[in-house]
């Protein structure tokens, strides 16, 4: 197969034509007794100018990694349809933050069809920011972050995790020590109360958005629900916060900024490394994770105080307000 499998891509586009392996993926019980060999053909819309210019694979998508990733797919775990395993196969594609989107062309020429025919193929198109949509085919760890600065800022935190952990599609599994923060608003805006802030692990089942629904709701619980949100100045007190820092390696946005009604998201959160509160309890509690696109957390709040030593400093632990996995405080 020659040229683009459809015009819906646009600019470099990187092709992998013939990809294949043995699956079983199908309806009949003997298509997943003895298999059969299906194909993928992907078109990879990437960005080249960086490569072009560097000369460094670092700069550009590594195909034969992503070839390696569609044949597993292809060989992996049985679905029923072709449709679900070339959304498989799209998903894996679009884990390389290189990617922009990807066209993909599964063919099925051993499909049982009772007529003469040459091949079946299925042919989809996904982007980005698609994936903050689609359910997981396995959970995975996610890191949202707590802050309240009015009310009972300890009570609303504890109840926070509890709503967390009781949220169908989540397990909390970490949660960090407790931060105080002098609070920043807008020049010239009235002072405000200092903030609490933590940072909690999750083992999360829910698709990106679907987690972020679950953050809102959770706010919504403590009184800071759409309308609340809506009338909010930048920057000004809260009861509570609930942000998305993290989803996996997952690095995605929304193409139209969270259209038809649906919350907009970005992951990772565009700010989360250069939140002095976000990074310090977070590094304190899990200094291993990866912050995608700047690298394992403990590094990056070490480059963060070098560079704004003021900033790490104003955190303050607050040790005897101390939130378990079980939301009690």
């Amino acid at each position: 197969m020659s040229g683009l499998l459809t015009t819906e891509l646009r600019g470099d586009v990187v092709s992998l034509r013939g990809l294949r392996a043995r699956g079983r993926h199908g309806v009949l019980d003997a298509e997943r007794q003895l298999g059969q060999v299906f194909t993928a053909d992907v078109d990879l819309q990437v960005d080249t100018r960086t490569a072009a210019v560097t000369d460094d694979l670092a700069d550009a998508v590594d195909y034969s990694v992503v070839a390696a990733d569609v044949v597993a797919v292809l060989a992996g775990e049985p679905v029923a349809l072709v449709e679900v395993l070339a959304s498989r196969v799209a998903s894996a594609c679009l884990v390389h933050p290189g990617v922009l989107a990807v066209a993909v062309a599964v063919h099925k020429p051993q499909a049982p069809v009772q007529v003469p025919f040459d091949d079946v193929v299925i042919t989809v198109v996904r982007r980005r920011g698609d994936l903050l949509d689609a359910a997981p085919a396995s959970p995975f760890d996610a890191v949202v972050a707590l802050g309240a600065n009015l009310g009972d800022r300890e009570a609303v935190m504890a109840a926070a995790v509890r709503d967390l952990a009781a949220t169908g599609g989540l397990q909390v599994v970490g949660v960090s020590g407790v931060v105080e923060t002098t609070a920043v608003g807008l020049p010239g805006a009235a002072p405000q109360p200092d903030y609490l802030n933590a940072v909690v692990r999750l083992r999360c089942a829910l698709s990106p958005r679907d987690l972020l629904r679950a953050c809102r709701a959770v706010e919504a619980a403590h009184g800071r629900d759409a309308a609340v949100r809506a009338g909010e100045p930048r920057w000004g007190a809260r009861t509570l916060d609930v942000d998305v820092l993290t989803c996996g390696a997952l690095v995605a946005a929304d193409d139209d900024g969270g259209g038809g009604g649906s919350p907009a998201l970005q992951v990772p959160h565009p700010r989360a490394g250069v939140r002095a509160f976000v990074l310090v309890p977070w590094a304190g509690l899990a200094p291993d994770d990866v912050l995608p696109g700047a690298g394992r957390v403990a590094d990056v709040l070490a480059a963060l105080a070098a560079a704004d030593p003021a900033a790490v400093s104003d955190v303050r632990p607050r040790p005897d307000v101390a939130l378990s996995a079980g939301g009690s405080a």
